[in-house]
């Protein structure tokens, strides 16, 4: 799904917008809400998948010997 490069940009973004948006006092806007959830549910999805994904491939290496 994601490297880990995207990973921790998006780990940045979402860290340096509730930094920003709370500083401004923004925190209580829905689409701001909204962005910040959709980011904070993508890196925890994506953390699930890749943990499963190595899960699996250690599974079929062990498997194969």
């Amino acid at each position: 799904m994601l490297n880990n490069k995207q990973s921790l940009i998006l780990s940045g973004i979402m860290a340096g917008s509730v930094f920003v948006f709370g500083i401004i006092d923004l925190l209580d806007n829905f689409v701001v809400l909204t962005v910040l959830t959709l980011i904070f549910f993508t890196i925890i999805i994506n953390l699930f998948y890749v943990s499963s994904k190595q899960k699996e491939d250690k599974q079929e290496q062990d498997d194969l010997k």
